[in-house]
């Protein structure tokens, strides 16, 4: 195993919360509700190993009133217990509270937090993903220049989402182990 490579060039994996790494309940602000879903743990703890891990999640819940900061950040908290993620577990967390009648600042498609991260952390673009479940997932990554990958959701995968993948060759994959083995190649 290497640790990711530090400094210029660096590769990082850009991760949607709901739908993505947890069920998606919903608003969810009950810590107790938070479940992994399958082949998560075990396939961030090998990406871990070659990538420096981000979190990008849209929050509406809190612009919409529906729960605080501090609930949000308390389902992360169990999030990452379950995990068990060597520290710090994320090089970066965006939880993006506007609702999605508000100005947009880091409400996903807005690239703002990956390039915040891109210019930080030295991360080289081509090296990395933004991995999610929506079309806003996709269209963040998208707009920030690094490599989008779907998660494919009937929930959420229509017309307009299957165009834009089209149009953006964004690979698609029906969880995230089989995209992160897909993406990062063979295991060590």
């Amino acid at each position: 195993m290497r640790p990711p490579d530090e400094g210029a060039g660096a590769a990082g994996l850009f991760l949607d919360r709901d739908g993505t790494l947890i069920r998606d309940a919903g608003f969810l602000s009950d810590p107790h509700g938070v479940e992994l879903l399958p082949g998560v743990r075990e396939a961030l703890h090998r990406a871990a190993r070659t990538h420096r891990l981000y979190l990008f999640s849209n929050q509406s819940g809190i612009g919409r009133g529906y729960y605080t900061l501090e609930q949000a950040l308390a389902v992360n908290a169990r999030m990452l217990e379950l995990l068990g993620l060597p520290p710090p577990g994320f090089a970066g967390v965006c939880l993006a509270p506007e609702a999605p009648d508000a100005p947009a600042v880091y409400r996903k498609p807005s690239p703002r937090f990956i390039l915040e991260c891109l210019r930080r952390d030295g991360l080289d673009p081509a090296r990395c993903w933004m991995v999610g479940d929506r079309l806003s997932d996709v269209q963040a990554g998208v707009n920030a220049g690094v490599r989008p990958a779907l998660l494919l959701n009937p929930d959420y995968y229509g017309p307009e989402t299957q165009a834009f993948c089209e149009a953006h060759r964004v690979p698609c994959f029906a969880s995230l182990a089989e995209a992160v083995g897909a993406l990062l190649g063979p295991p060590d």
